[in-house]
């Protein structure tokens, strides 16, 4: 047997450092801990359970066999301690575990900020198992909950209660729906279509207290600015998250805000790696955070310590930043750079739909025309056309003359191309010539170019 692989974490990050290590090492012996499910799911899709669109199984990407058949090990139980000197880790249930190498992808905890009251029953963020667990325990009979902040998971929790007819109340510090990370016209457009769906949607205001019903759960909030006083029956905390670290610290890991690792993802303690939502870059690629807590830099980091602790040296490399989700029915996709404030040197071209729920953003250069983002509400590209285009630092005159070749199925989904060349063509007084639609091969062809 070969040398010995221990994780800590079972996400995409953990889990995909495991399926890339048994592919490169045969020989290398797996294991995976997690005191949070016995086997790997999706966290985005959490909602989907609650909502009823999918089961718990079905957020299982491998089949329960598939583990036992790839050789990889499972153990539920806590880590309790980690002795870098003898490569051993102590276990909650008294046993302990050797290690040769050992990746560290313990993901994030939700934010809390010493609100009164945030440990009460019947309060819970969106993040574990256990979260969705006790959402689900709560919400027969429930008629009202509040949740405090805004965000990607702020939004999920509030369409899941609104799923089952819960009235929500949402309690956010900016003055338009996460405008601390969409540009200003985005904002507004979320805003508007989370009141449209009868959400609640406070701005500008944060949680001051949750009261305790007198048996240790919450039965209601105030609102630290008015006073105002909420009755609920649920609290979601959903204030960001931070780095799963706290019960790191007494030890020699170097730790600030995650486990501090270089461009190999290597920590400052041998044979030790930390990847995925706990880990710091010490040196990030500019213009990217040294914490990234997205699910595809969680994979790619995966496969990264996966080709370095098989015997390559490969520098991990986050590519060109891509994000996607949802706000209620109004799917969001961001490639490369789209800050909430333009850069001095760059112009941006914008367009929405008179219906005020699709929008396309193309930022760009100033002087040289390149191409910076793209940032789509209710509209969907496709990922390898944009991605190109950034990497080829393509000229947006070029872009919007073959803009229709990035439609991902034009099909089944409006175009509106056309529209925002000509808002293009109105602004610059230039005239674009459009390549019109393209075929499946054409668009093939072009990605091979």
């Amino acid at each position: 047997m070969g040398q010995h692989t221990v994780i800590i974490g079972n996400g995409i990050s953990g889990t995909t450092a495991a399926r890339w290590i048994r592919k490169r090492a045969s020989d290398h012996r797996i294991t995976m801990i997690s005191e949070e499910s016995p086997f790997h799911f999706s966290r985005t899709a959490l909602m989907y359970v609650y909502m009823g669109h999918m089961r718990k199984e079905d957020i299982q990407p491998y089949e329960d066999w598939f583990w036992s058949k790839n050789r990889i090990d499972l153990v539920m139980d806590r880590v309790t301690g980690i002795d870098y000197d003898k490569q051993e880790l102590s276990l909650q249930d008294g046993g302990s575990l050797r290690y040769d190498h050992l990746i560290l992808a313990v993901g994030s905890t939700p934010n809390k900020f010493g609100w009164p009251g945030q440990d009460l029953d019947r309060v819970g963020g969106l993040y574990h198992m256990q979260d969705l667990d006790n959402m689900e325990a709560h919400s027969l009979g429930l008629s009202r909950a509040v949740v405090v902040g805004g965000g990607l998971i702020g939004i999920e929790m509030a369409e899941m209660f609104h799923s089952r007819k819960i009235d929500v109340t949402m309690l956010v510090r900016e003055d338009s729906y996460w405008n601390n990370v969409l540009p200003a016209e985005e904002a507004v457009m979320v805003t508007r279509h989370i009141k449209h769906h009868g959400i609640d949607l406070r701005l500008g205001v944060n949680l001051g207290e949750i009261h305790d019903d007198g048996s240790g759960s919450a039965c209601a909030v105030t609102v630290k600015e008015s006073g105002e006083k909420i009755d609920c029956g649920y609290v979601g905390l959903t204030a960001g998250v931070s780095p799963n670290v706290r019960w790191l610290k007494d030890g020699p890991l170097a730790i600030e805000r995650g486990i501090v690792v270089d461009d190999h993802l290597r920590t400052n303690m041998p044979n030790v790696y930390a990847i995925g939502d706990c880990a710091q870059l010490s040196s990030p690629v500019p213009g990217r955070r040294a914490i990234e807590a997205v699910w595809y830099t969680g994979r790619m980091m995966g496969e990264t310590v996966a080709y370095n602790i098989t015997g390559d040296a490969v520098a991990y490399d986050p590519g060109i930043w891509f994000n996607s989700a949802k706000f209620m029915d109004i799917e969001y996709q961001v490639y490369g750079d789209v800050p909430r404030e333009l850069p001095d040197d760059w112009s941006t071209l914008y367009w929405e739909h008179d219906n005020g729920e699709h929008s396309i953003r193309l930022n760009y250069e100033t002087a040289t025309g390149r191409i910076r983002g793209f940032n789509l509400m209710g509209v969907r590209y496709r990922h390898e056309v944009c991605e190109k285009w950034l990497k080829d630092q393509t000229h947006i005159d070029g872009v919007l003359a073959d803009l229709k070749l990035a439609n991902f199925d034009p099909e089944f989904y409006d175009e509106y191309e056309d529209e925002v060349r000509t808002l293009y063509e109105r602004q610059t007084g230039k005239l674009i010539k459009s390549k019109g639609k393209r075929k499946l091969d054409q668009v093939l062809a072009f990605l091979k170019g």
